[in-house]
């Protein structure tokens, strides 16, 4: 599959250790992860944000009030997808370690999730469409060099 045009913004809002999650997301990392995910060009903004802003966001947008590990929010799926994906550091930083992942694996699975929501994919809305995208996850994250995530 031939890797997609891809516009990155990528931010860091302020929040505790944010060198540690820095030093996680090298752009050219989160370049890669994103555009294996991708099936047109895009224009993504990926958001790393504390525990207040994600649970603030989450509240707003899903009225769930937690910080969750990554929101997608899309805009466009064609001609270009438009997106942009928050993820909550404190959160992913747990996950991470819950789940025995470093932590640059378990962002690199959350771009890819979040990427493949913002292009419409969806897991909330049967098991065989949870089973669909866990399986694309896989295969992505494969070709990433990175194991499954969900074992």
């Amino acid at each position: 599959m031939a890797l997609q045009q891809l516009q990155l913004s990528l931010q860091f809002g302020d929040f505790p250790h944010k060198a540690r999650h820095r030093a996680a997301l090298p752009r050219h990392a989160v370049t890669r992860a994103i555009r294996h995910a991708l099936a047109d060009d895009a224009e993504i903004t990926v958001r790393i944000v504390g525990e207040e802003e994600g649970r603030e966001l989450n509240k707003s947008y899903r009225k769930k009030d937690y910080a969750t590990n990554v929101l997608t929010f899309d805009y466009a799926q064609e001609p270009t997808v438009m997106a942009d994906l928050v993820l909550c550091a404190p959160v992913v930083a747990r996950e991470a370690k819950e789940q025995g992942k470093t932590l640059a694996a378990h962002y690199a699975h959350l771009l890819v999730h979040g990427t493949l929501h913002a292009q419409g994919w969806d897991h909330e809305t049967s098991e065989a469409d949870a089973e669909e995208m866990e399986a694309y996850e896989i295969a992505i994250l494969a070709e990433l060099g990175l194991r499954n995530p969900y074992r």
